[in-house]
């Protein structure tokens, strides 16, 4: 492992925490905004589907871009798109200008999982990339922590408007930081050649009944996962706590989320995949029904 290796996969990382910053500070933001528009529940999760859709329907395309005009440029374009529609949503006075910024933001963060985990890929061909790779994921996991937590107590402090702003001007100082490393160490350059021999038939997939069943397991997951997220800050508020105390629900929610990525892979290697998941599903859809029935403080803790 080189230290280009590293700073290659440092600037990923610092990518993806900003990120996924982004993308789940909106759960601190949305009962803010509820309470300021007057929105109803469809609308506030027509803006989480907004600005998830934005981000789903541009990953492809990032890459596809990237091939062509390198990594690094469209990361940090996008980067710096995701931030301006941050710092623009401060000054939105209305829910149409709200879902427009959002999925601008959306778009803009779709660059980020493929362009990043092809730089980490790329600068580790010969090294522990499963390492890299393990590093990178939780990169994000640590911006899901801090993030959500840092913004409402700015928003607590200072309003949702400047706190928001000030993290989008973050993220385009970050923008900035992740063109001129990646620059420097000559990496994110567009493709010269082709792999010789690689075959694109099935997209790699040896299984495809069993990328199916994962494929749908999958998409329940991260449906449930996003609409427990969007609606429990409305569910917390309801049983007393403040924008700050969701700030630190959601917190432990993503340091649980964090910690059981560890687990349940120790898990697997005991039990098997396969039980793994269905444990690990079962658990969580009673976890759902007992947040939502439980007292305050009983709720925090099963959130952990």
């Amino acid at each position: 492992m080189t230290n280009r290796s590293r700073a290659v996969l440092g600037t990923a990382c610092g990518a993806h925490f900003v990120h996924d910053g982004f993308s789940d500070v909106l759960y601190v933001l949305l009962p803010v905004w509820a309470a300021e528009f007057g929105l109803t529940f469809v609308q506030v999760g027509f803006m989480r589907t907004v600005y998830t859709g934005g981000m789903a329907l541009f990953q492809v395309p990032a890459g596809l871009l990237a091939e062509r005009w390198g990594e690094r440029r469209l990361l940090a374009a996008g980067t710096a798109v995701t931030a301006g529609g941050f710092i623009v949503a401060g000054t939105a006075g209305a829910f149409p200008a709200l879902l427009l910024v959002l999925l601008a933001a959306g778009l803009g963060s779709g660059v980020q999982h493929p362009l990043s985990s092809s730089l980490v890929s790329k600068a580790y061909e010969t090294g522990p990339r499963r390492a890299a790779l393990g590093t990178y994921n939780f990169s994000g996991d640590l911006g899901k922590v801090a993030v959500p937590a840092a913004v409402a107590l700015g928003a607590a402090a200072v309003g949702w408007r400047v706190a928001s702003a000030a993290y989008g001007v973050l993220g385009l100082a970050a923008a900035l930081v992740i063109l001129v490393i990646l620059a420097r160490l000559g990496a994110g350059t567009p493709s010269t050649t082709e792999r010789a021999g690689a075959s694109g038939a099935g997209w790699g997939i040896r299984d495809p009944r069993g990328f199916r069943a994962l494929a749908a397991v999958g998409m329940i997951d991260n449906g449930s996962r996003t609409a427990l997220l969007t609606f429990l800050p409305f569910v917390l508020i309801a049983k007393g706590t403040t924008v700050a105390g969701v700030g630190t629900a959601l917190a432990l929610v993503f340091a649980g989320g964090a910690i059981g990525k560890f687990v349940c892979g120790l898990l697997a290697e005991r039990v098997g995949v396969i039980r793994t998941v269905v444990l690990t599903e079962a658990a969580t859809a009673l976890g759902i029904v007992a947040v939502v029935a439980a007292p305050l403080p009983v709720a925090l803790a099963i959130l952990l």
